[in-house]
């Protein structure tokens, strides 16, 4: 009888370590690391957790794996880390409500500043000629002047 319940200890305990693995679907390394570009790294800041080789991304990327192997959908997962980190952590922000200000803004100064540019140079072209010197008729005493001066530089 301890021979049983032996041998069924030890199956049931080697059921629970093996169960969560074998149970838990196969990660496609590949979708990790696509949600994993989209997230910022807590450390690097300036860096995906794809990229990132701190500690803490790939930490990031363990649990990232972790919950795409308990069955979690890509977007559930992102939706996890916005939840535990606010929408900062996205590297790309959504397009709606405010964070679409970050998508609309530069788009809006370059229309703006093309047509700034476009207003100044139809402006400028639109401009008047005038005449930077505008000819006088010389009177006979400047006339005789301007004779005698270039005589005595001759010679000199």
């Amino acid at each position: 009888m301890t021979r049983v319940a032996a041998t069924l200890l030890a199956l049931g305990t080697l059921g629970a370590t093996l169960g969560p693995a074998i149970a838990a679907a196969p990660v496609d390394e590949d979708t990790v690391q696509k949600i994993a570009a989209q997230l910022r790294c807590v450390v690097c800041q300036s860096l995906s957790v794809a990229d990132s080789p701190s500690e803490t991304a790939k930490q990031m990327r363990g649990v990232i794996r972790e919950r795409l192997g308990t069955g979690e959908t890509p977007e559930q997962v992102k939706a996890y880390f916005v939840d535990k980190y606010g929408l900062w952590i996205l590297l790309e922000p959504p397009k709606r409500g405010f964070s679409l200000l970050v998508w609309v803004v530069p788009y809006a100064g370059l229309l703006g500043g093309l047509v700034l540019v476009g207003l100044v140079v139809w402006r400028w072209t639109r401009r008047p000629r005038v005449a930077s010197v505008e000819a006088r008729p010389v009177d006979e005493a400047t006339r005789q002047r301007i004779r005698r001066e270039m005589a005595e530089q001759d010679r000199d």
